[in-house]
């Protein structure tokens, strides 16, 4: 029999998070992203058990957003999402509650068309979720790589008997990597690579079209020319000549989440934009996802500020998450601040793309404000209704053009060549993987 070398990508769709990161590796693997609810490998029994599950992350998720009544859906976010204190270091690898509960429904079947499929494909797993690679290490199969997601992490994603596990860890943080050294993990599978950014806006492993583009992003970023001025010598040595003077207006990117919590915040900050839209000083792109629902309701809020024909103003809605990936990737590449809330887009920062915090959603979201906060990369928003005015502030002062710098220079940006080269493949000119193996 032949086999395909090639992993088999795997993710899930509960939220992008899991799917992002998928994309950007079967991209130059040339292979599709597989979803681990979704035929050909779940039955439509396991489809049904699977969206229960979604359907229930985004009705808390949505739900913990809404003033007040939100309250007690906030709370059982925080609960279902909580990670212990980390320090003092401490033995944490007795599994709890959660990886309880999803190795019974994996005894009851929950992956067998996984399992299957692998075995039949003879294929290796590369996953961007906890759960396949925890069914794919109980059924004892062999080259199980577990992609995470975010910069700290739940006990779920360990086996139960992590020293006996056969899962590697390629994990973006180094604080990912203690997390799942105290939950039993033996650091011998943890490897620290960075989360994997799209190819497209890295521009190969020598990183040319991200540094093309943050030259001209911190002309944007810094209309006074200050920080341009004060970094001159170290903007040089690492991006190369980095344009003097003014150029267009910067583009705010306002970005949703998969379930579509916190688009009501364009009702807050929308109005009191108007001016900064219209005098030039500012462009905005609002990203629905794959939300219909959600870009009618920018649409609406553009009508209500009348800006709804204003060129400086898109709403981006895709019929499919693909498409949508595509999309916002090159949105991206002419974004000059992404606003949103730090779920995996938080690791985008490393693209030298500052990131405002909106409000997280769930705890591990906290922890990826905090990776943020502490890189310098990334800020808390304040009062929504004024943003135009804080973000006006921020320009003016550099602190954004030094958020821009800070994130390039302090995180990651690596972690998809990083994480091919640890799978045996190369990168050719065209963006295309390459088996390096004899």
């Amino acid at each position: 029999m032949t086999y395909d070398r090639r992993p088999a990508v795997v993710a899930i769709d509960m939220g992008y998070g899991h799917l992002r990161a998928a994309h950007a590796l079967a991209e130059p693997l040339g292979v599709q992203v597989l979803h681990v609810d979704r035929a050909p490998l779940a039955d439509p029994r396991e489809q049904e058990r699977w969206a229960r599950s979604r359907t229930f992350y985004e009705l808390i998720s949505r739900g913990s957003q809404v003033p007040v009544v939100g309250r007690p859906l906030r709370a059982v976010l925080d609960a279902l999402t909580a990670i212990p204190h980390l320090y003092p270091y401490r033995d944490l690898s007795a599994p709890d509650l959660s990886i309880r509960a999803l190795r019974r429904m994996i005894d009851r079947g929950l992956g067998a068309g996984l399992v299957e499929e692998l075995r039949r494909s003879g294929r290796p797993l590369l996953t961007t979720f906890y759960a396949p690679a925890l069914i794919a290490d109980h059924a004892g199969l062999d080259r199980i790589d577990c992609v995470v997601t975010d910069t700290d992490i739940h006990r779920i994603w360990a086996p139960i008997l992590p020293r006996r596990s056969k899962i590697r860890y390629l994990v973006p943080s180094q604080r990912a990597m203690r997390r799942l050294r105290v939950y039993g993990v033996p650091p011998a599978q943890i490897v620290v690579t960075g989360f994997p950014l799209p190819p497209g806006l890295l521009g190969g492993p020598d990183l040319a079209g991200l540094r093309a583009r943050l030259r001209e992003r911190l002309v944007r970023l810094d209309p006074t020319g200050s920080f341009r001025a004060m970094y001159r010598d170290e903007l040089r040595l690492f991006l190369g000549a980095v344009p003097e003077g003014r150029s267009s207006p910067p583009l705010l990117t306002f970005a949703v989440g998969g379930a579509g919590a916190q688009a009501e915040m364009v009702e807050l900050f929308l109005p009191r934009m108007r001016p900064a839209l219209e005098a030039g000083r500012l462009r905005l792109a609002l990203v629905a996802g794959v939300r219909k629902s959600v870009a009618a309701f920018f649409k609406g809020q553009l009508h209500r500020a009348g800006l709804e024909s204003h060129e400086g103003v898109r709403v981006l809605q895709a019929d499919d998450v693909p498409t949508y990936f595509t999309a916002f990737n090159a949105l991206l590449a002419e974004t000059d601040i992404l606003y949103t809330k730090p779920s995996e887009l938080s690791f985008f920062a490393a693209l030298g793309i500052p990131l405002v915090c909106a409000r997280p959603v769930g705890h591990h979201e906290r922890l990826n404000r905090r990776f943020l906060l502490e890189a310098g990369a990334g800020f808390k928003q304040w009062d929504p209704r004024y943003t135009a005015q804080w973000i006006d502030e921020w320009l003016l002062d550099g602190t954004l053009a030094a958020g821009a710098w800070s994130g390039f220079m302090r995180l990651p940006k690596t972690g998809t060549y990083r994480i091919l080269e640890l799978l045996g493949y190369g990168v050719d000119g065209d963006g295309r993987a390459r088996s390096t193996s004899a």
